[in-house]
C-alpha cells in the first residue's frame, strides 16, 4: 500500500509538471452571438501577441489568463472575453462583440451600442442601423440611446425609422423611410405613449391614403397628435 501510494504521488507530480511545461499552441478564437464581424481573428490574435510576446510556444504555467482577458476587453469593439487553456495545450478565446443600435453621423462618426456606450466604426463591417444627427455629445448619449433602443426593440419603428435627430435644445425627432413628414418627439418622457400615438396616426392615415399630406407630426403633448399639413 505504501509503495502504491508513493507511485500515485509520483505519477501525479510528474503529470502536473508535464502539464505545466506544455507549450501553448496557436490561439483558437471563437466569436459568440451575432455573426457580424466588427473585429477579426487577426485583430484578436494581435491583442494576445502584444500582451504575451506571441502566446504560441509559451509554457502554460507562465500564462496569466486574467491579464489576457482584460487586454481583450480593453478593445472598444469587444463586450466580453473568456480565455482558457485546454488540456491539449490549445489557448481558446471566446469573444462576444458589442451590438450597435445606432450610428452617430456628425463631425464625429461612431456607433452607440445596446448598453448606451460608445463603439467605434469598423473597417470590416457596417451595421444597418438608424443614423443619429444634430447636436450629439459622446459623453451624453442618454436621451438618444433611449430612443435608439426603443427603435431596435419595436417592430414598427425598426421597419420605418431611418434617422434620430437631436437639436441644439435637446429636442428629439424622427425621420421615416418612406414618408416625408417629420415626427417630433420632444423629450423622452412618456415615450411609449408617444410611439403608440404615432402608430395609431400612421395606421389610420395609411388606410385613408393621406400620409403624404403632412409635413410634421407633433407628439410632444400628452394624449395629442398635432399634425401640420403641407
Amino acid at each position: 500500500m505504501i509503495v502504491l501510494f508513493g507511485l500515485t504521488v509520483f505519477f501525479y507530480a510528474f503529470a502536473t509538471h508535464r502539464n505545466d511545461d506544455r507549450l501553448i499552441s496557436k490561439p483558437n478564437i471563437e466569436f459568440i452571438g451575432e455573426n457580424n464581424l466588427f473585429i477579426t481573428n487577426e485583430t484578436v490574435s494581435k491583442l494576445l501577441i502584444q500582451n504575451y510576446k506571441g502566446v504560441k510556444n509559451v509554457p502554460k504555467e507562465t500564462l496569466d489568463l486574467n491579464e489576457l482577458e482584460n487586454a481583450l476587453k480593453s478593445n472598444p469593439m469587444i463586450k466580453t472575453a473568456e480565455v482558457y487553456v485546454a488540456v491539449n495545450g490549445i489557448l481558446n478565446a471566446q469573444i462576444e462583440q458589442k451590438t450597435p443600435i445606432a450610428r452617430v453621423s456628425t463631425n464625429a462618426s461612431y456607433y452607440i451600442d445596446d448598453e448606451g456606450a460608445f463603439m467605434p466604426l469598423s473597417k470590416n463591417y457596417s451595421a444597418r442601423v438608424p443614423l443619429v444627427t444634430g447636436y450629439i455629445e459622446k459623453n451624453n448619449l442618454k436621451s438618444v440611446y433611449k430612443v435608439a433602443i426603443k427603435v431596435k426593440n419595436d417592430e414598427f419603428l425598426r421597419k420605418h425609422v431611418i434617422e434620430i435627430h437631436q437639436d441644439i435644445n435637446s429636442k428629439l425627432s424622427l425621420r421615416l423611410r418612406k414618408d416625408k413628414f417629420l415626427v417630433q418627439l420632444g423629450d423622452t418622457k412618456f415615450l411609449n405613449k408617444k410611439i403608440n400615438n404615432l402608430k395609431a396616426f400612421y395606421k389610420k392615415n395609411l388606410k385613408d391614403k393621406t400620409l403624404s399630406s403632412y409635413s410634421k407630426v407633433n407628439l410632444q403633448f400628452e394624449n395629442q397628435v398635432i399634425c401640420t399639413k403641407i
